[in-house]
């Protein structure tokens, strides 16, 4: 007997592609010291959108060619919080315990952006403790996870409506 497709079986599967594609992703940014280019940092949503695709496209497959529009919204959904918590993991290790000095270089980096602004000294203060109280692992983990699953939810809602292809109505 032939087992059916199942949408948590694609987003498992892709899920921890994408969160392993991330995870190499910033591992390339730590070591060339680009953790503070923002322009990067955006540069790996690519890696959840290919997953993502490359995910439903495979669901699709396996199920005759069909997809429905909430089929694809679970699975980039949940393909999203998996990778999330991945990548999450593994920041959070590197950040915690490789390189606890990346939370200082970005903290310093908003110093001199933000004087750049020409923001007065105690202005910069209050906005450098408000950041590194946002900054500690553990927060930017949890907030990590929450974002990709949003940001998942979003982009699904147009992956979805592209990819889906539902079965035709069958009146017998």
């Amino acid at each position: 007997m032939e087992q059916q497709p199942t949408t948590a079986r694609a987003a498992l599967k892709w899920g921890a592609i994408s969160g392993i594609g991330s995870m190499i992703f910033s591992t390339l940014i730590y070591v060339t010291g680009q953790v503070t280019n923002p322009g990067l940092a955006w540069l790996g949503i690519i890696i959840p959108i290919l997953a993502m695709i490359m995910g439903m496209k495979e669901f699709r497959t396996q199920n005759g060619g069909f997809m429905s529009y909430g089929q694809g919204l679970g699975i980039g959904t949940l393909l999203s919080g998996i990778g999330g918590f991945l990548a999450g993991v593994y920041n959070y290790i590197y950040n915690e315990f490789v390189d606890p000095t990346l939370r200082q270089q970005i903290l310093d980096k908003t110093r001199e952006d933000l004087e750049n602004r020409g923001m007065d000294d105690a202005q910069i203060d209050a906005a450098i403790e408000m950041s590194s109280k946002f900054s500690t692992p553990g927060i930017t983990f949890a907030i990590g996870i929450f974002m990709a699953i949003l940001m998942g939810f979003i982009i699904s809602l147009i992956v979805s409506a592209i990819m889906k292809k539902d079965k035709p109505f069958d009146f017998e």
